[in-house]
């Protein structure tokens, strides 16, 4: 609206009445003003209401008859009315004022209101009448926190300017009744990329509908011409725009017609969906992320189930198999004995694995050997590599320093490098190899100051990744996987948990396929326990007494074979309450005992142990399938005991009993 309009009332024109002359030359303005989806009203010069639009008694829910010629303050209400105080001057001077926020009105409670407000004709520093441009966005303010900085720059670009369709928050396009453009606005500029000369007095086709959907605009503009049924006019309706650079985005439109002067005109208000539909994408995107998240852990507690149940015959066949041997030393069916024995163990190390991975805990870091964690991965996907057709490379070096680490967090590392190396060669038709090697980085003198490290490396002749992949593999939810295999995240935790450890995992540029390379800070010397256990007084190791606890015959009756055959003077109880009996009867140096039994635990015993005979208390091993349970953690942290994990080795239980007895 430019100052060359006046709203004057004349002396011999009602109260309030805007001029005839306004009237003469702004019939389309006040058409457009009538179907833009805002409140608009002018005020005059004593501040009383002299025009409004329809949106305006719609929202207010009062006839004009209430309103017209009414001082604007009875209308809005006081608290409103006080906010004006400062727009006031600003208008006199001649200023377009333009705000928003929060307002009190009257019959309408609080809301968020934008306005822009317009002096016309200031005379001696007195605007003769202001025009007020009022939107609501209260509902708008009260949707989704998340995708309100989105529409809060959708709102800032439509901002309201110095005219009425000028300052229109969407891009607003208007045609002819042949579909000729014949008004863009500044927003319709920003958001279809094409210049307003270059748009005007062309097809509305060829500007800003895709080549695809051109027929079926141009049969519904001869419906419409012909007074067939409009369709889409009124309705908010979602479809596909064109930009400049021809391609194509979402848009919200609202289409009316305007007749002037004989004349039909189309006008569309139009809002893009681009950031919104990503947004909810990306939502979803990681919804679905999360859901295969869940589908894992549901699939890791079945298997870790599984995993435990088997503890117990591998524990026996390991040992059995181990005592075979050795009674038939020298015989060729010992050397059969030896191989059942190694393949229980691989199965142990197996089981161990699913073990580990499923277990909830807070981290635990240790002594941990590389070249154990990388052996148990390959153990653990020995079937899916020899399936694939893999050829495995074990180039592992012999002696190498362990790390202080967390097993569980470094294992599901190498299992997440050596799992996508199987992936990525299922692109290679032949000749599909793996390696996975480690060592130790060599120390120059410039180093010393530094922590010696240790390094894994797993290296596939895959298709590889390209340089504009190469960082991104890191980051969140991004993958090279076709969809519906893999989340996005194996690599992007692996390298997070190898920080966390003081480390670093990379992708090394090494020629042919994909190099991972994890490096880790090999441990400083182990920690002292806070409490030593008490030596034996007057006792030889060989001819220690030794009681063994557990409710299962087998493995009570394989451990104190273990232990007879290696000199200990061993003693079997069937449960924990037996075992308190023999205790009164008999002097026990040390006692090996199942963790889980019925009635008395392996808790409640070390409990009653401890009130009876502290010293002894601290000589107790405990032998456990697992320690998935809190509570079973939280006692065997508690006690300071030895823990010895099934399926285990005949050498594996009489190192920690040594170690009991030391």
């Amino acid at each position: 609206m430019t100052d060359d309009i006046h709203f004057h009332p004349t002396p011999d024109a009602g109260v309030g009445e805007l001029s005839a002359v306004l009237k003469a030359t702004l019939p389309l303005l006040t058409q457009l003003l009538e179907a833009v989806p805002a409140r608009v009203v002018v005020i005059d010069v004593n501040e009383r209401l002299v025009w409004a639009n329809q949106e305006f008694f719609r929202f207010t829910k009062l006839h004009p008859k209430q309103v017209l010629t009414q001082p604007i303050g009875r209308i809005i209400g006081d608290v409103a009315y006080a906010g004006y105080d400062a727009v006031r001057a600003r208008l006199a001077s001649g200023q377009t004022v333009a705000w928003e926020g929060w307002t009190e009105l009257a019959g309408a409670g609080r809301r968020y209101m934008r306005e822009h407000l317009v002096p016309v004709d200031v005379q001696a520093g007195v605007p003769q009448a202001t025009v007020v441009m009022s939107l609501d966005l209260t509902e708008l303010k009260r949707r989704d926190a998340a995708l309100s900085a989105k529409v809060a720059e959708l709102e800032a670009t439509e901002a309201l300017k110095s005219s009425i369709f000028d300052n229109a928050m969407a891009a607003l396009v208007s045609t002819d009744e042949t579909g000729h453009v014949v008004e863009f606005n500044p927003a319709a500029v920003a958001m279809f990329g094409i210049a307003r000369e270059q748009a005007l007095g062309r097809s509305v086709a060829d500007v800003l509908i895709p080549p695809r959907l051109r027929d079926a605009h141009n049969a519904g503009m001869a419906r419409v011409t012909a007074g067939g049924e409009q369709r889409v006019m009124g309705k908010r309706m979602v479809m596909a725009a064109l930009r400049a650079d021809g391609s194509e985005f979402p848009i919200e439109m609202l289409l009316w017609r305007t007749a002037v002067g004989g004349q039909t005109y189309y006008t569309a208000s139009l809002f893009d969906l681009s950031e919104r539909e990503a947004a909810q994408g990306e939502i979803e995107r990681q919804r679905e992320a999360l859901r295969q998240s869940e589908k894992l852990t549901a699939m890791g507690s079945l298997l870790a189930g599984v995993a435990h149940e088997l503890n117990n015959p591998l524990s026996i066949v390991m040992g059995r198999a181990s005592l075979l041997a050795e009674k038939m030393s020298g015989n060729p069916l010992a050397a059969d004995a030896q191989r059942i024995h190694e393949a229980a163990e691989r199965c142990g190390r197996i089981v161990r694995t699913f073990l580990n991975m499923a277990r909830s805990r807070p981290a635990n870091r240790s002594e941990v050997a590389l070249n154990d964690l990388a052996t148990a991965a390959i153990d653990m996907l020995a079937y899916v590599l020899r399936s694939h057709g893999i050829a495995v490379v074990l180039d592992l070096l012999p002696g190498l320093p362990p790390v202080k680490a967390d097993a569980d967090q470094i294992g599901q590392i190498v299992l997440n490098l050596i799992v996508n190396a199987q992936q990525a060669l299922g692109a290679r038709d032949h000749g599909r190899r793996l390696t996975v090697a480690t060592g130790l980085a060599p120390m120059t003198d410039g180093d010393r100051r530094r922590v010696p490290r240790v390094w894994l490396r797993v290296r596939d002749n895959g298709p590889g990744i390209t340089a504009d992949l190469r960082e991104r593999v890191f980051e969140p939810f991004f993958t090279t996987k076709s969809e519906g295999v893999g989340t996005g995240l194996g690599l992007a935790v692996s390298r997070s948990i190898a920080r966390d450890h003081g480390g670093e995992l990379t992708l090394q540029d090494d020629g042919e396929g994909a190099c991972f390379v994890l490096q880790l800070p090999v441990s400083g010397e182990p920690e002292a326990s806070e409490t030593e256990p008490v030596p034996l007084a007057d006792t030889d190791e060989v001819h220690a007494r030794l009681l063994v606890v557990d409710d299962e015959a087998e493995i009570a009756e394989l451990i104190g074979e273990m232990l007879s055959g290696a000199g200990y003077d061993v003693m079997t109880a069937e449960s924990g309450a037996v075992a308190l009996a023999m205790l009164d009867e008999a002097r026990f140096d040390a006692i090996v005992s199942d963790l889980h039994m019925p009635e008395l635990d392996g808790a409640g015993l070390w409990r009653e142990v401890r009130r009876t005979r502290p010293t002894l208390a601290r000589r107790m091993l405990f032998v456990t399938g697992d320690t998935l349970s809190p509570t079973a953690r939280q006692f065997l942290d508690e006690a300071r005991c030895g823990r010895l994990n099934k399926p285990f080795s005949k050498a594996e239980l009489l190192a920690r009993v040594a170690e009991l007895l030391s």
